[in-house]
C-alpha cells in the first residue's frame, strides 16, 4: 500500500474533525482560482460538506478498501461492475472484483494482528501522560489563570456586566436578517468543526496573531477562542445564504452599507456596533446533526437576538434557549417564502415581555417591513423559560449559586 502512495492517516478525532491535513498548496489553489467541485471518499465517521477540508466541498463515507479503488479511479464517475481500475504486468484489465478480500482473508488478518493485550498493556498507564504531559507547568491557585496571549483559550465573555439579578426581558425591534437559510442546515453548517481556511475571518484572526498557516489547526481544536469560534460560525464553505444570489460561504448583505455582500462576522460587528439585533431565518429541520454547543453559542455572540424557522432539530432548539436566543416556528404551512419574506425587511417581534409575569406565550406577533405574522414560541418546558429570562442556562446556574 505505501508503494502505491496510501497511509494510515488517523482514526477518531483526526478523521471527524478534519485533521488528516491541509491539500497541497498547488492543489487548493487550482480548487479556488477554478471554483473546482471536488470530492473526498473516506473511511471515517463523518461526512459534513467541507468538514474533510475546507477546500473539499463532498464527502462520501465508504469501507477502506473502497476508499483505494476510489483514488486509484481518480474520479466518483466510475462503475466499479464494468470499468477496470487499471492493467496488470501482462496488460489485462484489473477489477475491483478480482482484488476485493474475501471474509476470511479479512478476518485473518485481524486475527493475526490484533490481540486482548494489545489493549492491556497500552492501556494501563494511559492516566499517566507521557514526558510532554508531566513536564506541562501547571500554576496555581483556586481559579484558573487566563493566558491572554493564547489563540487556543481565552476568557469568554459570557458573564460580563452580569447582575446578581437579571433585568426583565424585552421585546425585539428594529432587528435585521444576518441570514436566510433552506432546509436541512446542519450544526456542521452553523459551526463548522473542520480546517480553517486562511482567507477565513478566523484564518486573518490567527494570522494577525502570528499564528502560521500550518499551525492553524481545526475549529474543533480551538472551541476554548470565542474569537475563532465567532469568526468561524456560519462560515461553513457550503452554506447558501439566500439573502445572496449564487453565493456559497460564509457570507451576508450589510444593510447598514447599502446592502453591500460582507463576511458574516464582519457584518455582524458592525450591526452590534450599531446597537441593531440580529435574526435568523430558516426552512425545516434547523440545527440538525451532530448536537455541537458552539452552533448556538456563536449564534449568540454574533448578535443573534431569535431564530424563526420551520422546524428545530430538538437539541439545538433547546440549546439556542440555553444561550438567551429566542426559537420561533412559522405556524403549519408557513415559511418565509409563504409570507413574501426575503430577508431584507427590519424586524419587530412583540409579546415576549409575557415571560416576565411567569408565563410563556403560545405565539409572538412579528412584523416585518409591512407584512405581520404569528409565529409559535418553541420554549417548550418552564425550565426553558427560566433559562430565557436569565439570558441563558450559564447565567441562570451562577445565579443560582451566588
Amino acid at each position: 500500500m505505501k508503494a502505491l502512495g496510501f497511509h494510515l492517516v488517523g482514526y477518531g478525532c483526526v478523521t471527524c474533525i478534519g485533521n488528516s491535513g491541509p491539500l497541497p498548496i498547488a492543489i487548493s489553489k487550482a480548487i479556488s482560482e477554478s471554483d473546482l467541485a471536488v470530492t473526498a471518499v473516506l473511511s471515517g465517521n463523518r461526512n459534513f460538506e467541507g468538514r474533510i477540508s475546507p477546500d473539499v466541498k463532498m464527502n462520501y463515507l465508504a469501507s477502506p478498501p473502497l476508499v483505494v479503488a476510489y483514488a486509484i479511479a481518480g474520479t466518483m464517475d466510475h462503475d466499479f461492475e464494468r470499468d477496470s481500475l487499471g492493467n496488470d504486468l501482462n496488460g489485462e484489465p484489473v477489477y475491483l472484483k478480482d482484488i476485493w478480500p474475501s471474509p476470511a482473508e479479512i478476518q485473518s488478518v485481524i486475527d493475526s494482528s490484533i490481540s486482548s493485550e494489545m489493549f492491556t498493556k497500552d492501556y494501563a498507564s494511559v492516566f499517566d501522560g507521557d514526558h510532554r504531559w508531566k513536564a506541562l507547568a501547571t500554576p496555581s491557585g483556586k481559579t484558573f489563570e487566563w493566558d491572554t496571549n493564547s489563540t487556543y483559550v481565552r476568557k469568554p465573555p459570557y458573564f460580563e456586566g452580569m447582575q446578581k439579578t437579571p433585568s426583565p426581558v424585552t421585546d425585539i425591534s428594529g432587528a435585521r436578517v444576518l441570514a436566510v437559510l433552506g432546509d436541512s442546515v446542519t450544526t456542521d453548517h452553523i459551526s463548522p468543526a473542520g480546517n480553517i481556511r486562511a482567507d477565513s475571518p478566523a484564518g486573518v484572526y490567527l494570522a494577525e496573531h502570528g499564528i502560521d498557516r500550518k499551525d492553524f489547526n481545526s475549529y474543533g481544536s480551538r472551541r476554548g477562542n470565542h474569537e475563532v469560534m465567532i469568526r468561524g460560525t456560519f462560515a461553513n464553505i457550503r452554506l447558501k445564504n439566500l439573502l445572496l444570489d449564487g453565493v456559497e460561504g460564509g457570507f451576508t448583505r450589510n444593510f447598514l452599507d447599502g446592502g453591500a455582500q460582507s463576511t458574516i462576522y464582519d457584518a455582524s460587528a458592525a450591526y452590534q456596533n450599531a446597537g441593531v439585533p440580529l435574526m435568523i431565518l430558516a426552512g425545516k429541520e434547523y440545527g440538525s446533526g451532530s448536537s455541537r454547543d458552539w452552533a448556538a453559542k456563536g449564534t449568540a455572540l454574533l448578535g443573534v437576538r431569535a431564530v424563526i424557522a420551520e422546524s428545530f432539530e430538538r437539541i439545538h432548539r433547546s440549546n439556542l434557549i440555553g444561550m438567551g436566543v429566542l426559537p420561533l416556528q412559522f405556524k403549519d404551512g408557513e415559511s418565509a417564502k409563504s409570507l413574501g419574506l426575503d430577508g431584507t425587511e427590519v424586524f419587530s417581534i412583540s409579546g415576549i415581555t409575557a415571560l416576565n409575569t411567569g408565563g410563556v406565550p403560545k405565539e409572538l406577533v412579528v412584523t416585518a417591513g409591512n407584512k405581520s405574522f404569528t409565529a409559535k414560541v418553541r420554549i417548550d418546558t418552564p425550565g426553558e423559560a427560566d433559562y430565557y429570562r436569565h439570558g441563558g442556562i450559564m447565567q441562570y446556574v451562577l445565579r443560582s449559586l451566588l
